[in-house]
């Protein structure tokens, strides 16, 4: 019984290591080659799926896909320059329908632009704006007159030494002037200013204390030249804005204190404050010129504002009460008053 065993169990062996092995055809060889063969798997249909398996085409996912319905914010890399873009416009209007107390009827728009470009790094600070504004007046039974007039560029270029201290060595420039003619009304043939005339530009070096929140700024220079220029014939043969008659240019040489505060004093209610305060050298020293505006916005939602300014100016060159006898020869060259403006509006303020 052992051997009948042992027989079959020898048989069983020979026959297993002589058997031929039948590859899958799943598995090709790409090569008859002996050695290294690369062999590639055919794609097949499962015939069983499990639960978990899902068989879809890629090319019908793109089907599905829906635009979105809201914009999501980019990715903004970090820069350094502030930039402000404004546009405003107030209207004031009044109208009278079978007006038992009486009236006219009027309409008041005043435009404004603001574009400020401010960089700001460790040692260097640069700041530069510019301020446009024009409004006019339109009433029954009277032209039209302009009741606002400006054109204001400045920049500055500041550095320390350090980023500690908030002081720092500052190069200053200043430039305003006036779109269009200004006239005394109801006179509208000999115009008391134009454009460039006159016209005021300052240069001067000097150090700003400017803290790190940028919304207060206070320069002083201990050397500034201001320009006056006059660049209307007629007003420069009378001599008007401090110029010598007949000259186009003035120059002059002083001491400047310029200040500008920005401050939400309440919520909704934004204060912006500017100063410049001027004295000569040579002429009058002490004298001290003045250019003050104060406004203040009260913001009632993101596009409607209200707007409460004031604007003071002093300026020992500007005469007023000028006595001119009949042969064109100054009787009382007048004296210096102070110029005040007030303006109250509603209207709309849009940034972009």
């Amino acid at each position: 019984m052992r051997i009948i065993c042992f027989l079959i169990l020898f048989f069983t062996v020979f026959l297993s290591s002589h058997a031929q092995i039948n590859r899958l055809k799943v598995f090709e060889p790409d090569s008859t080659e002996t050695g290294f063969k690369i062999v590639r798997i055919k794609d097949t249909k499962l015939r069983y799926l499990t639960r978990e398996a899902k068989l879809t085409d890629p090319r019908t996912v793109l089907n599905r896909v829906k635009p979105l319905k809201r914009w999501y914010k980019r990715f903004k890399p970090t820069s350094f320059w502030k930039k402000v873009n404004e546009f405003g416009l107030n209207v004031n209007e009044v109208s009278f329908v079978n007006w038992n107390a009486g009236g006219d009827n009027s309409v008041s728009a005043l435009a404004s632009f603001r574009f400020a470009r401010n960089y700001k790094f460790r040692y260097l600070n640069w700041d530069n704006e510019a301020q446009l504004r024009y409004g006019m007046n339109a009433q029954e039974g009277r032209k039209l007159r302009k009741t606002d007039d400006q054109l204001r560029l400045s920049t500055t270029i500041s550095f320390r030494k350090d980023t500690i201290t908030n002081w720092y060595y500052s190069v200053k420039a200043n430039f305003n002037t006036q779109f269009s003619n200004g006239f005394k009304y109801p006179d509208r043939v000999t115009p008391i200013s134009r454009f460039m005339a006159p016209g005021y530009l300052f240069v001067g070096i000097g150090t700003s204390y400017i803290p790190p929140n940028d919304k207060f700024n206070l320069y002083i220079s201990p050397a500034t030249m201001k320009s006056t220029f006059v660049l209307d014939e007629a007003l420069s043969d009378l001599g008007s804005f401090g110029v010598e008659a007949g000259d186009n240019v003035f120059m002059e040489m002083g001491f400047l204190i310029t200040n500008t505060w920005e401050k939400e004093v309440l919520k909704n209610v934004h204060m912006k404050h500017r100063i410049n305060l001027y004295t000569d050298y040579v002429r009058s020293f002490g004298n001290v010129d003045v250019d003050w505006e104060m406004n203040f916005n009260l913001k009632v939602n993101q596009y409607i504002n209200a707007n409460i300014g004031t604007h003071l100016i002093f300026d020992d060159d500007i005469k007023f009460d000028e006595v001119v006898a009949d042969d064109g020869t100054i009787v009382d060259p007048g004296i210096s008053r102070i110029q005040f403006k007030q303006l109250l509006g509603v209207g709309i303020l849009y940034n972009f």
